[in-house]
């Protein structure tokens, strides 16, 4: 085992991180602005978006459970919903394990947008350089999620 192998120290893997925020922060920026720039076609803002790829890839859920799940508070997340219904990207219908929170599912106008913006995206993904191996990814992934883990009790209300 090298020394690149083993597991880092605490102060180590704080400087190591930092780095890695330094990084996150602006591709995230980037990333919405070019999706925003590109949107036009859709018609789908950043949030939007979100709501969409929520309901492609879990099915219907409530506005609480997309909150949770994306880290944003529900009142930004019922706008989100709202402006999609009024797009009839989404519908709203009865929930029948909670009276209060009505479950929204993708339109077909809805599932056409997002497989649209993410075949977009995709495309424009493919152009990434760096010889990059599913190992570097499988990396890369898991030290966000172990990022993500750490502030899993933020409360975004």
């Amino acid at each position: 085992m090298t020394d690149t192998d083993s597991p880092l120290g605490p102060d180590d893997l704080a400087h190591r991180l930092t780095e890695v925020f330094a990084l996150v922060g602006p591709l995230y920026r980037r990333v919405h602005r070019k999706v925003e720039q590109a949107a036009p076609i859709e018609g789908l803002s950043v949030g939007v978006r979100a709501v969409l790829d929520l309901l492609k890839e879990h099915g219907p859920m409530t506005v609480p459970q997309m909150g949770r799940a994306q880290a944003l508070s529900r009142q930004f997340v019922q706008r989100m919903v709202n402006d999609a219904a009024s797009r009839r990207l989404v519908e709203i219908t009865p929930n029948p394990a909670h009276q209060r929170s009505s479950l929204i599912r993708l339109t077909d106008e809805g599932r056409a947008a997002i497989t649209a913006v993410t075949a977009r995206e995709h495309a424009l993904l493919r152009q990434v350089g760096g010889d990059l191996t599913d190992a570097d990814l499988t990396a890369c992934v898991r030290v966000l999620r172990e990022m993500l883990e750490l502030f899993d009790h933020v409360d975004v209300n």
